[in-house]
């Protein structure tokens, strides 16, 4: 157990470090070219965690040589050398391993490392992030694309797909949604919040619920009084683990809930990390299991 909430912290950990950067696509679509396809994929170096669930998925691990620190699903791939945080990349640590390619979540860096490794000639693939269930379904076809395996990304998409579809269409039946208040951290009883273009708001439309902060984007505190505007009926947040978890007691005293619908029901649900905002094969299940912690059995129909 004590294994288990020590990966549930540190993803969660990374999942904020990656929330509050700033500077989210710009590093790798502005070195983005016309390369899709990676002719050598016999030593794969995958940097975002969900390319690296996709390759799983797709049979194809054994190409993979090593992976990012956000790499961490399924289990089996923590057991790969870890080239660092897939923002923070060094060009050393990558070209350690001596890769033949290497696939990049949109957003990965800094682009100074890219700009080494692409001197270094090493094959580099940017897949786009994108929050929704297409954005899902591209990333499937753009690693199948990039390791020439599209008959197998097909497949995989269309699983994928029709679970997407039966979530959307569940979400779509509920008549009265949530507004749920993603909480990213409570750092000295400052609440930081999910606005719009985040994962965390993706999951939440995609379970059926609405994003209680819809002035902004991205992550930001919050004051007491855009909490109280913002009216949550849920609080959603991170499944730290262990002694990295923020208490209940904590989260419905603090003065800022005082007077909205969540301070009454004190409705509180944890999601492993990786699993709620990956965006990766496993995206309708974890929307489903938010829609079904919402909503109930209604969710189920």
């Amino acid at each position: 157990m004590a294994g288990i909430s020590m990966r549930a912290g540190r993803a969660a950990l990374l999942f904020s470090m990656l929330a509050m950067a700033v500077s989210s696509a710009t590093t790798t679509s502005a070195l983005a070219e016309e390369t899709t396809r990676i002719e050598d994929s016999s030593r794969l170096i995958s940097i975002g965690g969900s390319l690296t669930e996709i390759v799983y998925a797709l049979g194809e691990e054994k190409r993979l040589v090593a992976r990012d620190s956000t790499s961490l699903y399924p289990p089996e791939a923590g057991k790969l050398p870890d080239v660092g945080y897939m923002r923070a990349l060094s060009p050393e640590g990558v070209l350690s391993v001596n890769p033949s390619g290497i696939l990049l979540l949109e957003g990965s860096g800094p682009r100074e490392a890219l700009d080494v490794l692409k001197k270094a000639s090493v094959p580099m693939v940017v897949v786009p992030e994108r929050f929704t269930g297409q954005g899902v379904l591209d990333k499937i076809h753009g690693v199948g694309k990039a390791l020439g395996i599209q008959d197998k990304a097909d497949k995989l998409a269309a699983s994928v797909g029709a679970d997407l579809a039966a979530a959307e269409k569940a979400a779509s039946s509920v008549k009265e949604r949530k507004r749920i208040l993603f909480i990213l951290s409570m750092q000295g009883d400052r609440i930081m919040a999910s606005g719009k273009n985040t994962a965390a708001n993706g999951i939440i439309e995609l379970a059926g619920g609405v994003n209680a902060i819809d002035g902004y984007e991205g992550y930001k505190q919050l004051t007491d009084e855009a909490i109280g505007k913002a009216a949550p009926d849920v609080i959603l947040m991170m499944d730290r683990g262990g002694n990295h978890a923020v208490s209940p007691e904590q989260i419905f005293g603090n003065p800022a809930f005082a007077g909205t619908p969540v301070a009454r029901t004190k409705k509180l649900v944890r999601m492993d990390a990786l699993y709620l905002l990956g965006f990766g094969p496993r995206t309708a299940k974890a929307a489903h299991d938010l829609s079904v912690a919402l909503y109930g059995d209604a969710a189920e129909h």
